[in-house]
C-alpha cells in the first residue's frame, strides 16, 4: 500500500478497481485470515470451560465495546476518553473501536491472568505444543520448515 502510494500511476490503477471488487477481494480475505486466527485454536483444549470463556467473553467484548465506542462518538461528537491530551485520546478511539484488538487484549489479558497457577492451564492454552518450536535448533524439522524457497536460504539464513 506505500508503494501504491508513493507512484502515482500504481496508486491511480489502485483506485480505478471497482468498489464491488475490492469488497469481494476483502470478503475472501477476511475469511482466509479468520481461518488461519481459528487455526491456532486446534492446540487448545476446548473442553475446558476456562478456554470456552476466554473465547466467548473475548469475542463478545471484541463486538460490544466498539459499538459503545461509535456510539459514543456520534451522540456527543467525541470519545468517552477525556484525558486532556486530544492525541491520546484519538489514539485510545482508533484502539477500542477495533474489534479485533480488543478482542485480541482480552483474550490474551484473561489467559494470562486466569488461573494462572492450576497446573492444566498450560495444556488447556495450547502452549506446550508451543514449547518445543521455541528455540529454533531444539526440532531437527526446523531448517526445512523455515528455509526460503529458491535458495534464498544460502543469502538470508534463518538465524
Amino acid at each position: 500500500m506505500l508503494f501504491f502510494s508513493v507512484i502515482g500511476k500504481f496508486g491511480a490503477i489502485l483506485a480505478s478497481i471497482p468498489l464491488p471488487i475490492i469488497g469481494a477481494l476483502y470478503c475472501v480475505l477476511f475469511a482466509l485470515m479468520s481461518a488461519a486466527g481459528f487455526d491456532l485454536l486446534q492446540f487448545c483444549n476446548l473442553n475446558s470451560y476456562r478456554t470456552k470463556f476466554i473465547l466467548g467473553f473475548s469475542i463478545y467484548m471484541g463486538l460490544s465495546v466498539p459499538q459503545y465506542f461509535n456510539g459514543y462518538v456520534i451522540t456527543t461528537g467525541h470519545g468517552p476518553v477525556l484525558s486532556g491530551s486530544a492525541t491520546f485520546d484519538q489514539i485510545m478511539q482508533v484502539i477500542f473501536t477495533s474489534p479485533a484488538t480488543v478482542a485480541g487484549v482480552i483474550a490474551y489479558f484473561l489467559d494470562l491472568t486466569l488461573a494462572r497457577r492450576h497446573p492444566l492451564t498450560r495444556k488447556d492454552s495450547g502452549r506446550h505444543w508451543w514449547a518445543k518450536f521455541k528455540y529454533y535448533g531444539r526440532d531437527p524439522r526446523s531448517e526445512e520448515f523455515y528455509s526460503l524457497p529458491y535458495g534464498l536460504s544460502k543469502y538470508f539464513p534463518s538465524v
